[in-house]
């Protein structure tokens, strides 16, 4: 019998837990998490609070702590780096795109196998982080200026930056966002972590911000 992976692992843990809030859940009435008193709060007993299960992206990843948060990152950006794995990361930040924890595994199960494990143990981690933790702070203007910043360095050392994000082919826009992610993954972890809140709680369209502070291309000569 094979031995389960550490990847693995963190998963029969997530699914073990889940399988305990749906028995829980299923025997008592629902109610609004912020009206139940915390001493009466599954949680309490479990160590974990059972409305992240169906949590949306944004909320674990305010909950999550840095260092889990950039664990995630780390992951989007080597896949973002990779042809064949590039177009299911960009689908992340589709606005519309599903961030639930269902859908941020849905898209760990189109990558390659190597990434597939990277992302999965990123999510387990972002997952195990947020249901251990409350909120945490999180300056949403100090992150959308550093991910403007980001747009600005990444137009001025890639030509088609801009025109990328602005166009409707997904290759140049997602060739855009990968020159994205490796301006911030030269910024500090704090950093990374707060843009990626920002970026993959409201999708590609926080991007359009990138724009008002990228530099706008010469004229062409006379």
């Amino acid at each position: 019998m094979h031995k389960p992976t550490a990847a693995g692992r963190r998963w029969l843990l997530i699914l073990s837990l889940c399988g305990c809030a749906g028995a829980a859940l299923a025997q008592t009435p629902p109610a609004p998490l912020q009206d139940v008193p915390a001493q009466g709060r599954p949680s309490q007993s479990w160590g974990f609070d059972p409305a992240l299960l169906a949590a949306d992206g944004e909320v674990l990843l305010r909950r999550a702590p840095d260092a889990a948060v950039d664990r995630l990152f780390q992951a989007v950006h080597r896949s973002a780096q990779r042809p064949d794995e590039a177009q299911a990361l960009c689908a992340l930040f589709d606005p519309q795109a599903d961030r639930s924890l269902a859908g941020l595994n849905a898209t760990a199960s189109r990558l390659g196998p190597a990434s597939r494990q990277d992302f999965a143990n990123a999510l387990a981690e972002v997952f195990i982080g947020a249901a251990q933790h409350p909120p945490q702070p999180y300056d949403e203007p100090a992150a959308r200026q550093a991910l403007k910043a980001a747009g600005v360095r990444a137009a001025l050392i890639n030509d088609g930056f801009a025109a990328g994000l602005n166009g409707s082919a997904q290759d140049a826009r997602c060739r855009s966002l990968g020159w994205l992610l490796e301006q911030l993954q030269a910024r500090p972890l704090a950093e990374r972590a707060a843009v990626t809140r920002l970026l993959l709680g409201e999708g590609l369209h926080r991007l359009a911000d990138i724009n008002s502070a990228a530099p706008a291309p010469p004229p062409p000569p006379l």
